[in-house]
């Protein structure tokens, strides 16, 4: 008869221990973590009411109607998955290139990659109208489509990165809280296989629209480029601010190497970024045509109507200065100038891949009406609300990595 292992029966007892410490750790800080833990628990909490008035009510609160019946909560959605596709760019680096630094706070792109696939999923949730119908897309339980569908394709590709992502994160929290050094086959596989599977991401959302010959603003071959150019925009520029933060407010070393490493890549992929949208302009609005009356609308307004055109015209300013500021000498010296830069180009993109993107496909219909959207009140509760609730995921998500990489949470001290 084999003997026991007594170290598989040890893991399986420091399961509940660690869970345990993670709650208490996640819960515990200064008064500053308290007030901004609050802050977002209550945008939060709005944002529940909102839906539920919205789930009572039906979709009919919203702004949107049959005519663009996609707004505010797909063009967040399409921005979610940029940002989990762009954490993509301190794996790189740390696992192909095997940058030492940047290998130390990788762990930073990895949670983020989680807390945003399940910002995602919740604004695909709450477009759905009820959060009950979201079973006729669920593998093995709805109608799934496979493999016509792009939606089925989408499902796929997010499920699978939000849980690569998660056991990746999961394993080198657990391992480092026993005290041991993680095992590369148990993680180097996943990492390498998250570096293809983001990249899929945003191409399937990408193909998603492109796919749809109806709507003509979308048929676009580029489309599935420019969003991985603006997806290595957001998830470095984000990633550089948490870093900043990371290393302000708490003893979690992060040394130069990874920010400069990433304003490296800004440098390149906010003007790859400006560039496409150029080209997209040039030939939508240089060939003319009836299919480039969506352009024109977002662009400059059609027939009187232009509800977008400064939405658009802000977000193209925002990315110009942000990149000028990504490409000054002053920036590499004076971080006050990259986080201002790194805001512009988050706010400036959000706004084209959001209304910028989703909107003007549907304006004007295919009856060729012109119906305008812009959101209401309850829809931005919603969406604040959502964000809220993926900015607490981050912020717990982060606390515990601190905690753990810094050795203030091993089994073995009983902390």
């Amino acid at each position: 008869m084999s003997e026991p292992n007594p170290t598989a029966s040890n893991h399986t007892l420091s399961y509940p221990r660690f869970l345990w410490r993670a709650l208490g750790v996640a819960t515990d800080g200064n008064v500053a973590f308290y007030t901004w833990m609050v802050a977002l628990t209550a945008v939060w909490l709005v944002g529940v009411n909102a839906f539920a008035h919205q789930t009572a009510d039906g979709l009919g609160r919203t702004a949107m109607t049959d005519h663009v019946s996609w707004g505010m909560y797909i063009g967040n959605f399409t921005f979610g998955v940029g940002l989990a596709a762009g954490a993509v760019m301190m794996v790189i680096p740390a696992y192909l290139y095997h940058d030492r630094e940047m290998h130390d706070v990788v762990i930073v792109g990895e949670i983020l990659a989680i807390s945003a696939i399940l910002v995602s999923l919740a604004f695909v949730n709450v477009d759905l109208g009820r959060i009950d119908r979201f079973w006729h897309i669920a593998p093995g339980l709805g109608r799934f489509n496979w493999p016509i569908s792009m939606l089925t394709w989408d499902v796929v590709v997010l499920s699978g990165y939000l849980a690569i992502n998660l056991h990746v994160v999961g394993y080198l929290l657990y391992t480092r809280f026993l005290g041991q050094t993680p095992n590369p086959k148990w993680y180097v596989p996943f990492v390498l296989l998250s570096i293809v599977w983001a990249v899929s991401i945003h191409t399937v959302t990408a193909f998603l629209y492109s796919g749809l010959g109806g709507r003509p603003f979308w048929n676009s071959a580029i489309l599935a480029p420019r969003f991985i150019a603006s997806a290595f925009v957001t998830g470095p520029a984000f990633i550089v601010l948490a870093l900043q933060v990371v290393r302000r407010l708490t003893d979690f070393h992060v040394g130069d190497g990874p920010i400069t490493t990433l304003v490296r890549v800004l440098r390149v992929t906010v003007l790859l970024n400006l560039f496409m949208v150029g080209s997209e302009i040039f030939t939508e609005l240089y060939t003319g045509g009836s299919h480039t009356a969506s352009a024109r609308y977002l662009y400059f307004g059609l027939h009187g109507h232009n509800a977008l055109v400064p939405w658009i015209w802000s977000a193209i300013a925002m990315n110009l200065v942000a990149a000028f500021l990504f490409n000054s000498s002053s920036t590499r010296t004076q971080l006050w100038r990259l986080d201002i830069a790194c805001v512009l180009s988050l706010a400036g993109i959000w706004i084209e891949k959001g209304i910028g993107l989703i909107v003007p496909a549907f304006v004007p219909s295919t009856l060729h009406e012109i119906v305008e959207y812009l959101p209401n009140a309850l829809e931005w509760k919603v969406t604040l609300g959502i964000w809220a609730f993926g900015l607490l995921i981050f912020t717990v998500g982060l606390k515990l990595a601190v905690a753990i990489f810094t050795g203030r949470m091993r089994l073995e001290e009983g902390v």
